[in-house]
């Protein structure tokens, strides 16, 4: 598979893959990399975002997220879950509503 090919995956062809120009400085060795923040999900990880940690928008927080090579040619998004599955209380523990008496 030609190496672009991958960085599209359900994407057409002639619409090419979805990258956002991201602000991206490489800092001097030694020196701490600073994480790029975006609200861009849709973005397409490109392998030179390899090392570089980003932090992702979900709707309510910002998490941060270090890039490797496994996640070249995924989205973003994919890494910074929006919603999580609702915590059902058993019925037992709920406390039953109070009951309210006239005088």
């Amino acid at each position: 598979m030609q190496p672009t090919r991958c960085l599209l995956k359900g994407r057409s062809v002639w619409k090419g893959p979805h990258i956002v120009p991201l602000p991206i400085v490489r800092p001097a060795p030694g020196e701490k990399v600073r994480p790029i923040k975006t609200q861009a999900r849709a973005a397409t990880i490109l392998p030179n975002f390899v090392g570089l940690k980003f932090q992702v928008y979900n709707g309510k927080v910002y998490n941060e997220v270090e890039i490797t090579e496994d996640m070249v040619g995924h989205k973003l998004g994919e890494f910074s879950p929006q919603s999580f599955p609702e915590r059902r209380i058993p019925n037992a523990t709920r406390l039953p509503p109070a009951i309210v008496r006239n005088p």
